[in-house]
């Protein structure tokens, strides 16, 4: 496996970049396998597993809108990079006004472009939409954001997603997680990184306890093996729905700090948990860090 993180060129809440070598250390997959992720999000997992046939799919028909035009080649990494430049320059020279005309523009038309662009010079790198789903991220207030060295980051991160998802068999889909958990089959391997319950959260959808348990059904009438990403405890309250739903499968857990989030008060630590229907590496580590495995007494093997 491969020690290097690659991120993608989306910023996302929640983004599991320092998950990535903890879940690599718990996966087992071949050639034959297809991996499945209801809640694709930036894709970063799914580009670090890089596995040779997968179907990816969410609910925020933009992200998926990118993917889809980059596999088919309609994006390129230089086209990204020249419309990075020109925006860029736009952006430096009337700041916020440029930024509100593209993300009004792209509230209008879509362009995936466009919803790079307002994705990388919003505040915090988030992504957030209203009731009327319109990006409604305020200004960043950097106008020298899109710097030659920036650019070429980013660059290089789009790069590096158009190799390895032309590479390999690789479909990418706007639709829930039923759907998706329903194309599997006794060789699939389904990793879900759903909004965490309990939180506060702002992705393009809202998330509750009666999802949860859908979740929970879905992927028990898979048959397929699965790994769940979800938030164990934070320094003032633990997740009762480790017990309550997640209880019967074996857990892993990983403290780490969130880095996006408006205030002050919510950048913290949080111990995340991966819960799996199979028996997790005890052990794995990662950064030099233990990580120990463990499980409650509803059927789980440890």
């Amino acid at each position: 496996m491969k020690n290097k993180v690659y991120i993608p060129p989306f910023k996302t809440q929640g983004i599991k970049s320092k998950l990535v070598p903890l879940i690599r250390q718990n996966v087992n997959i071949d050639d034959l396998t297809t991996w499945i992720e209801p809640f694709m999000g930036s894709c970063v997992v799914g580009l670090n597993i890089a596995p040779r046939k997968a179907i990816f799919a969410d609910l925020n028909p933009h992200i998926i809108n990118f993917y889809n035009k980059l596999q088919k080649k309609d994006i390129t990494s230089s086209i990204v990079g020249e419309f990075l430049r020109e925006q860029g320059a736009l952006l430096k020279k009337k700041g916020e006004e440029h930024y509100y005309l593209v993300r009004e523009r792209f509230n209008r038309e879509h362009n995936p472009l466009d919803f790079l662009f307002i994705n990388r010079s919003c505040f915090n790198g988030m992504i957030r939409f209203n009731k009327s789903n319109e990006y409604n991220v305020p200004y960043g207030h950097k106008s020298e954001r899109f710097a030659k060295a920036y650019i070429t980051k980013i660059v290089n991160q789009v790069m590096y997603f158009e190799h390895i998802a032309r590479e390999n068999d690789w479909t990418f889909l706007c639709q829930s997680f039923e759907k998706t958990i329903a194309m599997s089959n006794n060789n699939s391997f389904i990793y879900c990184d759903p909004p965490y319950i309990g939180r506060h959260v702002d992705y393009y959808d809202s998330w509750d306890e009666t999802q949860e348990k859908e979740l929970q059904a879905c992927l028990t009438r898979s048959k397929a093996r699965f790994m769940l990403s979800t938030w164990d405890c934070n320094l003032f309250r633990s997740n009762p729905y480790i017990k309550q739903i997640w209880g019967g499968y074996n857990k892993i857990t990983h403290e780490h700090f969130y880095f996006i989030g408006g205030k002050e008060s919510n950048r913290n630590s949080m111990t995340e948990a991966l819960m799996t229907n199979y028996t997790l590496n005890k052990n794995a580590n990662v950064s030099g860090k233990k990580y120990v495995q463990l499980s409650f007494d509803l059927g789980a093997t440890v």
